[in-house]
């Protein structure tokens, strides 16, 4: 259990490291463009929305991922039980 928690804190932090600020072309000349105009504001916040919008599919996806594992181990267990059950029947008939 602690383990994937190392996990996502390493993964955290790599995506925030200054290397990893990704941008695409358009993206690229807008920020040149801006910081020539002397607004450095606009690069930092133009990186964190990228990352945001790279992130979010991968945290629903996990997100869904889990619950359904989690689900699909409750309905397993209940199976057992149920199958337990009907043997215990059919061993007394």
């Amino acid at each position: 259990m602690k383990s994937w928690k190392v996990w996502i804190l390493l993964i955290v932090l790599l995506a925030v490291s200054p290397e990893l600020m990704a941008q695409c072309a358009m993206c690229r000349g807008t920020v040149e463009s801006t910081v020539s105009n002397g607004r450095s504001v606009v690069a930092s916040e133009l990186n964190i929305g990228i990352l945001y919008l790279l992130s979010v599919p991968y945290l629903l996806v996990a997100a869904i991922g889990y619950l359904w594992y989690r689900n699909s181990k409750k309905e397993y267990g209940q199976r057992l039980k149920i199958a337990s059950r009907v043997k215990r029947a059919m061993s007394q008939m």
